[in-house]
């Protein structure tokens, strides 16, 4: 990781913060994709004596996203990695599902892997690099008043797989981790009734952390992942197997 340059889209709070203070302390260097303040997260890794550039972005933006990817490079010398992280939910049956909460959900999750992993391929086509795309126990197994969220989620996952193939003779690795329940502020608006029935399928008895998807972002994206590409692994205490 030492003196490596990673995104991290909605590396501002949640997973990605946690991903993107990880690695800084892995000795890399970090720019944070956001739509709310990023300065924070970027002073604390600053803190740590790495660089850290935030950019006020929609993921979803092809051209925005273009222009801060070119940023990056600019600024910072080079785009090492990519952590596609960003994402939101806007849960409902589907019967009661609105056009604008699937567009919405399908824009920012989905099309927000495509915009940032198409940008920063450019870069990597002559270096190299990894790229891994937060996913969900919901991509892979479906969940029932998240049609949207778990569409979303698996289109990641057969992206990430095709990324994979396309460019992996160019030394492009293209992984992704589909996570369980994990403690987040998204986590942490459920109820307590569907808390304690998640609790209850869940084998290891304990939810997870973000620190645990940073761990395995750290694992991929190192020399330590040199040999895996077009994989999704599952972070979820056993929930799905």
């Amino acid at each position: 990781m030492k003196d490596s340059v990673t995104i991290v889209t909605g590396g501002a709070q949640g997973i990605g913060k946690a991903i993107a203070e990880f690695l800084a302390d892995k000795g890399g260097d970090i720019a944070i994709f956001d739509i709310i303040d990023g300065d924070e997260t970027a002073g604390i890794i600053r803190d740590k004596g790495r660089r850290c550039q935030f950019y006020r972005v929609d993921v979803a933006d092809v051209q925005a996203v273009g222009e801060a990817v070119d940023g990056v490079v600019k600024e910072m010398g080079k785009v090492s990695n990519l952590v596609n992280n960003a994402g939101i939910t806007s849960d409902k049956l589907l019967l009661r599902m609105k056009e604008e909460d699937w567009d919405r959900v399908i824009r920012v999750n989905l099309k927000g892997v495509f915009s940032c992993t198409k940008a920063v391929i450019r870069h990597m086509l002559k270096t190299g690099g990894s790229i891994v795309s937060i996913s969900s126990i919901a991509g892979v197994m479906g969940n029932a008043g998240q049609a949207n969220y778990a569409a979303s989620k698996a289109g990641i996952i057969g992206f990430t797989k095709s990324i994979a193939r396309e460019y992996g003779e160019r030394g492009i690795r293209a992984n992704a981790i589909a996570p369980g329940f994990i403690r987040t502020k998204m986590t942490d608006a459920l109820d307590d009734k569907t808390k304690e029935e998640m609790f209850k399928a869940i084998p290891l008895k304990r939810f997870g952390e973000p620190s645990d998807i940073a761990y395995l972002t750290y694992f991929l994206i190192s020399g330590y992942g040199s040999y895996i590409t077009g994989e999704v692994i599952n972070v979820n205490g056993g929930l799905y197997m």
